[in-house]
């Protein structure tokens, strides 16, 4: 076979890969049109804590961790900073709008080894649960710093237990 019908069956194939990509995912869209979309950090909150830097993974549907919800760019992996505030937990995402999961709406926070595309260590991923409208969701954020995982989980957790 000719080196150049090789080089164009393989380019057929990548080709065709991404448009399987990108019909999957635009379907994947399609279906949670019923996501409501996140709320965005609005002035008169503060900080109860510095931030802290690292990456956030994902937001999927409650205990479905390979479920992820694609709307609303929550789907999108990337550096970030997650901000404990007295409102609620600020995700501030690079390249990316912010959002605010708000403290009435957070039902559990506790740490997981994996969600999709991203498995760590045991405990390495901090894991907050919460209501986006009316659908349940996981949202996953890793720190940079192993050593900021525990005091980020005990500052969220206190914030569920002291809300009205």
């Amino acid at each position: 076979m000719d080196r150049s019908v090789s080089v164009l069956i393989i380019a057929g194939v990548v080709v065709l890969i991404m448009l399987a990509l990108t019909w999957g995912w635009t379907r994947r869209k399609s279906r949670q049109t019923e996501v409501a979309a996140p709320a965005k950090p609005h002035l008169g909150i503060t900080p109860i804590a510095d931030p802290v830097e690292g990456s956030y993974v994902s937001t999927t549907t409650a205990g479905n961790p390979l479920d992820r919800v694609a709307i609303h760019g929550l789907g999108i992996r990337t550096t970030g900073e997650l901000v404990v505030t007295d409102g609620g937990v600020i995700m501030d995402l690079a390249g990316r709008e912010d959002f605010l999961i708000p403290r009435a709406d957070i039902v559990s926070v506790d740490t997981t080894s994996g969600m999709i595309g991203k498995f760590v260590e045991r405990g390495g991923i901090v894991r907050i649960t919460w209501r986006l409208g009316e659908t349940l969701v996981d949202t996953g954020f890793r720190a940079r710093y192993a050593a900021d995982t525990a005091p980020t989980v005990n500052r969220i957790r206190e914030m569920i237990v002291e809300a009205p």
